[in-house]
């Protein structure tokens, strides 16, 4: 019942201090006879103040109705004088007490004499009670029978969950944390041979696995490493395409590192590095000569510099730039298949090496608890040729296997041989919407 005062007083000064304008506040009230507190009337209102000065603790009673306090006041004992408690209480004979503690100690009674005519004389304002509380929530378990189909559900046995076994956990520090996350996804499209518009059959199939590796900055803050590692391949049907039954739209292995030491709050000295190629080999239309194959063309770039790294609390917004003054980049084309002209590499080589400047800026964002939002942004110069890439993608998850995702590429290459098409020029676009399946872990 003592919780129950205590709590009720520190609630209701809120509401008595704006609302009540009759009330009357006075320094001590301290009561040393039972008969005292008879007087007292919960819907009255009275404040006590143990100890002017430093400490304030407003102790009121109420029931939404404000009144001429009673003030319930005994004359002065001081400090010096013998302090006898009378009635029920144990005596407390020859203590020489303090000030403070004789007023704490006052309040302390009052407070106890208070609890006891609100409870037993207007038991209607006691909200709250230890014999009136509601019970615990009980836990339920389900136990199936295999011979008859059907489910039971029982109840957890206090005396089982209060003696079990309790065991200590030894958890082991997660130095690095992984990201694995795979995903088929297809557009599908059928036309009859009378459809009186025309078209042809369609099928794409786009598969995908991204793969990054992380430090963790909690055990590691001053370190920054970063690796992302993804593979997409992309076909889609040709029937247009006597030669083949299908093309290669997309079929991309990339590779991208970071590794940083911290110069200040978000700054670091940084190596970035990236390699890309493709696998698989890839056809004109309705040719056999090959457009592209495993490392023609293959880039690697390396770059020296400073990166800003920012990571949100909750993790749902993360942020990186990278500037790199110092680059290195090289081209191979070993196929002698392949025109290596196509991707600036000189007749008769098969690499070619430039150094020049760099950076890359990287953004994911958690948008909803569903929707996700990556971009990535490169670019490369060697004060002669310019080329950049920006990859967008905005994933919606559907359910834990099932997604739909929209895909933006955009590339320019001051380099780009001029286009059938005369309104394209040196930007290439590629854009993908598609629905399908996905999987993705994580170790954290």
């Amino acid at each position: 019942m003592k919780k129950f005062a205590f709590a009720l007083l520190s609630v209701i000064c809120a509401i008595s201090a704006s609302a009540a304008p009759q009330a009357r506040y006075f320094d001590t009230a301290v009561v040393t006879e039972a008969d005292t507190v008879s007087q007292f009337n919960p819907a009255d209102t009275i404040t006590v103040d143990p100890l002017p000065g430093d400490f304030f603790m407003p102790l009121v009673f109420n029931h939404y109705e404000f009144y001429d306090p009673v003030e319930i006041t005994v004359p002065d004992i001081s400090a010096q004088t013998v302090f006898r408690r009378t009635g029920n209480d144990n005596p407390l004979k020859n203590a020489h007490m303090p000030d403070w503690l004789r007023r704490a100690n006052n309040t302390a009674r009052l407070a106890k004499h208070i609890n006891y005519k609100i409870l037993y004389g207007s038991p209607q304002l006691v909200h709250y009670n230890m014999a009136t509380l509601p019970e615990a929530p009980k836990m339920y378990y389900t136990v199936v029978d295999p011979s008859t189909l059907r489910f039971d559900i029982r109840q957890f046995e206090a005396d089982l969950i209060a003696d079990a076994e309790i065991r200590e956990v030894n958890l082991r520090k997660r130095h690095w944390i992984n990201t694995f996350s795979a995903s088929l996804q297809f557009s599908q499209a059928y036309v009859s041979p009378n459809w009186y518009q025309g078209g042809n059959n369609n099928l794409t199939a786009i598969a995908q696995f991204n793969w990054d590796v992380k430090l963790n900055p909690k055990y590691h803050p001053n370190l920054l490493f970063e690796t992302h590692a993804q593979y997409k391949l992309g076909t889609n049907s040709a029937p247009d395409d006597s030669l083949h039954a299908y093309n290669i739209s997309e079929d991309l292995f990339q590779i991208n590192s970071t590794f940083g030491l911290k110069a200040a709050k978000r700054w670091y000295y940084s190596l970035t590095a990236q390699f890309k190629t493709q696998l698989l080999n890839s056809y004109e239309s309705n040719s056999h000569t090959t457009r592209a194959s495993l490392l023609s063309p293959g880039e690697l770039n390396i770059g020296l510099g400073m990166t800003y790294n920012y990571l949100s609390g909750k993790g749902k917004f993360s942020f990186d730039a990278s500037i790199s003054p110092l680059s290195y980049n090289l081209r191979t084309c070993i196929d002698d298949k392949v025109n290596a002209a196509a991707y600036d590499i000189p007749e008769g080589r098969h690499t070619k090496s430039k150094f020049g400047s760099s950076g890359e800026c990287k953004l994911k964002w958690k948008i909803t608890y569903n929707i996700s939002f990556a971009s990535r942004i490169f670019a490369f110069t060697d004060y002669d040729r310019f080329e950049a890439d920006w990859e967008n993608t905005l994933l919606f998850e559907i359910n834990r296997f099932l997604t739909t995702q929209i895909y933006a590429h955009l590339r320019y290459d001051s380099s780009t041989q001029p286009c059938a098409d005369p309104q394209w020029h040196k930007l290439q676009v590629k854009e993908i919407l598609s629905i399908g399946f996905a999987y993705k872990f994580s170790n954290v």
